[in-house]
């Protein structure tokens, strides 16, 4: 029974949070950009470009344009996916819908570009970290690369090139260059609310001294490490690779560790996307 509520919370807070974010993507469509007849890229570009020839609401036209992408996205990620992101798209209709009739909240191209963007970005990622999406041209551009000599990255964004060339001419060039920053804005914040706020770096350190650096490093910091075993590429040495995940506000007291018991250790810190599992958590510097 305990199972069975649990998969039900997991599968309500998911959709839950697609609800969440596509009321916030439409919050940004109503409210900032198309009032200043600011764009956003794929699908919901093209929407706004077809709602200026036909009087329809946007929301059917973000919902007609993106069921053919929500069958390549059942094709190419699967079933769960592609329930999570008709529902995220549905949600975005009607909440367009629901909002339309209020006016917007700024009138300047500049600062609706700005926040526009930075709303949408935030609406987006957690559709997205929830498992959907809320634009079919991803999911177009996976299929379209497959026999094609570029990324889907590159396509996504050659797609949305075109889209603001477009609306340069059927609005202005202004209007499409404000589209390109609320876009480029948008990706951004997309990252950010995706990847997290995380600020963990992980850490290699080489070193003759690999106990006492290790030891220091469990006591100061409070981290595990783990000790890898290496060949030098060149000597053909055996010798102790340490690695471990710290927090950006660490990094300084382990380079003190480092330098302290070996001038001549090696040091590579990264930075890393996501940190799950053995219990990693932020905890303070003694």
């Amino acid at each position: 029974m305990e199972v069975e509520i649990i998969k039900f919370l997991k599968i309500f807070r998911k959709y839950f949070l697609v609800f969440i974010g596509s009321a916030i993507f439409a919050a940004g469509l109503e409210f900032f950009l198309i009032p200043n007849k600011i764009l956003d890229g794929g699908v919901v570009g093209i929407s706004i470009i077809a709602q200026n020839y036909i009087s329809l609401p946007i929301g059917v036209f973000i919902f007609l344009f993106n069921i053919p992408f929500l069958y390549l996205g059942y094709k190419q990620i699967g079933l769960n996916f592609t329930i999570a992101s008709l529902f995220g798209v549905t949600a975005l209709s009607v909440m367009t819908a629901v909002f339309h009739p209020y006016p917007p909240l700024v009138t300047d191209p500049f600062l609706a570009c700005i926040f526009g963007g930075i709303i949408l970005g935030i609406g987006v990622g957690l559709v997205i970290r929830s498992g959907g999406t809320l634009d079919g041209s991803e999911m177009f551009s996976i299929f379209a690369t497959k026999n094609l000599p570029i990324s889907v990255g590159e396509m996504v964004l050659a797609i949305n090139v075109v889209i603001f060339v477009v609306s340069g001419f059927i609005f202005s060039w202004e209007s499409a260059l404000y589209s390109m920053i609320s876009y480029f804005i948008a990706a951004k914040v997309m990252d950010v609310v995706i990847e997290g706020l995380n600020d963990s770096k992980s850490v290699m350190i080489i070193s003759k001294e690999y106990r006492k650096i290790s030891d220091e490093i469990q006591q100061q910091l409070g981290r595990g490490v783990t000790l890898l075993n290496g060949e030098g590429g060149y000597s053909g040495d055996e010798t102790k690779v340490i690695f471990c995940v710290i927090t950006r506000i660490e990094e300084a007291t382990l380079k003190s560790i480092v330098v302290e018991n070996d001038k001549n250790a090696f040091l590579s810190i990264g930075n890393i996307a996501e940190v799950s599992g053995a219990n990693f958590k932020k905890k303070d510097i003694h």
